[in-house]
């Protein structure tokens, strides 16, 4: 395979582990180019020309320009019995015995062929609650969390991909203090991310320290200070970094499909609000790919090329709704009568760097903006046209759709463009964390997060299913030392944990404005930070707009996201391949 694909061990180990397809033994893709080379050729299949569309989806995926999400990667044009989605939320809960298992029986299958599943347990009757059929007492949400769990754990045994869940709850559940506190324990709901849907009305009265009235049914089972609720919440979350907070009022009222659809739940990492039984297929364009003459004062970066590369993607993504399986029926028809997209970005560290750009400047998170922006309207502009040639989304009302928070502040050609001509996508754009594809992309940076480390210790699975430590080297560092070995980094070289909460919470406000769906975003809190200030920083994203936060500060329930390598004298080393 042509070295000036991969440049790191890690990047060729994490193909070879996750992504590299093979029947039994033989492997059918021989090189990473015959692994773009069938996601294009599938996904290009249900166009009129599919020759045309093969060669241009090959362009955009070559030397990593554009990452589709890790579904599509491993199954596209496999005969794997899998989803090409990564995204899920679960159908509602129903309140029976019965109801719960089903919906435990759906989530499964949906793990098992590939997909990550978010549940909103606000349904189910809180902790000592009789039933009044059955004559027993409810045993709360926060245990059937722990059968699902459970279920997880016995999926990963039988080498399905690791599990990934979201568990949400409202605000003025009865049991909301239990779920606050569920993962305080090391051992329990490991396979869970969860969140806390904060209402409006709850940081209104924790403003005025109200009281706040915990409620089942239309039912007050009890009452709490809503500031003793907020400064648990904020407690854990500093403890031991769940939960995050979702802000469900927000994430409702700006959904371009407000007039029919009521969410109350997220993908795993929460940057995929759905319906019941909502899906969403994710892909990622590369930035570093778009920097000309890094490092020097002449650096640009490619807005022309990522417009093509944007007009290109889309299209490629809505095919893959078309040619993707999905594990239920429900699932089917959610993901193709509203058709949703995640388009977004990785390399959003590095990229600053390589512009000479610190990643807390005004300057950087104008570009970071810049950059959303030409996304947003190239994927709109696309998805317009798309819907000329092919027909719009089958869950399109127009006119209901145009009042939307989001698309009235589309450009006015757009808007018009969807009066006149519908729109082929409910929502485009998606900001994810795309761990694993960015290592795939040579170990850039993440999602939109600063650079964690600019060498680091990773754990990483081994075909086995065990671990190995791996030192990463960053992109933009490495590119950095192969032309000014004895150089001295610039100042703009920084790292995560060295910014304080605000510049993390500035730079995804910068990008909202842009995303549709919503921003998988996580701040990065020394353990060091004092709690007093830590306490303003769920507040502070409130005001900004976002719809959620989540923190992470080291901790010892949860230790260290990722161990910095700190300054090594030896070149790192990664896993066998």
């Amino acid at each position: 395979m042509p070295a000036s694909y991969f440049k790191t061990d890690i990047a060729c180990h994490i193909w070879d582990l996750k992504y590299r397809y093979r029947e039994g033994e033989t492997f059918v893709d021989q090189t990473i180019e015959d692994t773009w080379r069938r996601i294009a050729k599938a996904t290009a299949r249900v166009e009129q020309d599919p020759n045309q569309w093969e060669k241009k989806f090959y362009g955009i995926l070559e030397d990593f320009l554009f990452l589709p999400g890790g579904r599509v990667f491993a199954g596209a044009g496999t005969n794997r019995e899998v989803t090409l989605f990564n995204c899920f939320v679960m159908g509602t809960i129903p309140d029976s015995m019965e109801g719960i298992f089903d919906a435990l029986k759906e989530g499964a299958i949906t793990m098992q062929q590939g997909g990550g599943v978010g549940y909103d347990f606000s349904t189910l009757r809180p902790r000592g609650m009789e039933a009044k059929t059955a004559g027993t007492i409810a045993s709360g949400p926060v245990s059937f969390m722990k059968v699902w769990d459970a279920m997880c754990g016995t999926l990963l045994s039988t080498g399905v991909r690791r599990g990934a869940m979201m568990a949400t709850l409202r605000c003025d559940h009865p049991d909301i203090l239990e779920f606050v506190e569920a993962k305080r324990d090391r051992r329990e709901l490991r396979h869970f991310n969860v969140s806390v849907l904060v209402t409006d009305r709850l940081l209104e009265a924790v403003k005025a320290d109200a009281d706040w009235p915990l409620v089942f049914q239309g039912q007050t089972r009890s009452v709490v200070r809503s500031r003793d609720l907020w400064d648990r919440i904020v407690r854990s979350a500093y403890d031991c970094a769940e939960p995050g907070v979702l802000f469900i009022d927000r994430i409702n009222r700006q959904n371009n499909l407000w007039y029919r659809e009521e969410i109350a739940a997220t993908n795993p990492c929460g940057e995929i609000p759905l319906p019941p039984y909502g899906a969403c297929n994710l892909g990622s364009f590369n930035l570093t790919a778009l920097v000309r003459k890094p490092f020097s004062d002449k650096a640009q970066f490619d807005f022309d090329k990522l417009e093509t590369a944007v007009s290109v993607a889309t299209r490629m993504m809505d095919n893959v709704t078309d040619i993707s399986r999905f594990p239920l029926k429900r699932q089917e028809e959610q993901a193709k009568g509203c058709r949703r997209l995640g388009l977004g970005v990785t390399g959003l560290g590095d990229a600053l760097i390589l512009m000479g750009l610190h990643y807390a400047s005004h300057e950087g998170r104008e570009l970071a903006a810049k950059i959303m922006k030409t996304i947003c309207h190239a994927a709109y502009r696309t998805s317009v046209a798309l819907a000329e040639e092919k027909g719009p989304f089958p869950s399109l009302e127009t006119e209901s759709y145009l009042e939307g928070e989001f698309i009235e502040r589309l450009p006015a050609e757009i808007r018009t463009g969807i009066q006149e001509k519908g729109i082929r996508n409910s929502h485009l754009i998606s900001i994810a964390p795309a761990g694993t594809i960015s290592l795939l992309a040579n170990n850039v940076s993440s999602g939109i997060e600063p650079v964690h480390a600019f060498k680091q210790l990773r754990n990483m699975i081994e075909k086995d299913g065990g671990f190995v430590s791996c030192e990463l080297t960053d992109f933009a560092f490495e590119l950095w030392r192969g032309h000014h070995l004895h150089d001295p980094l610039p100042g703009y070289f920084v790292e995560g944990p060295s910014l304080p909460p605000l510049a993390h919470l500035e730079m995804e406000s910068a990008l909202a404005p842009f995303v549709d769906n919503a921003i998988s975003k996580t701040i990065a809190i020394p353990e060091d930070y004092e709690f007093e200030a830590f306490r303003s920083v769920f507040e502070r994203a409130y005001e900004l707009g976002l719809k959620g936060c989540t923190v992470f500060r080291p901790n010892p329930v949860t230790g260290e996201l990722l161990k910095s390598a700190g300054s090594l004298e030896t070149e790192p080393t990664c896993c066998p391949v």
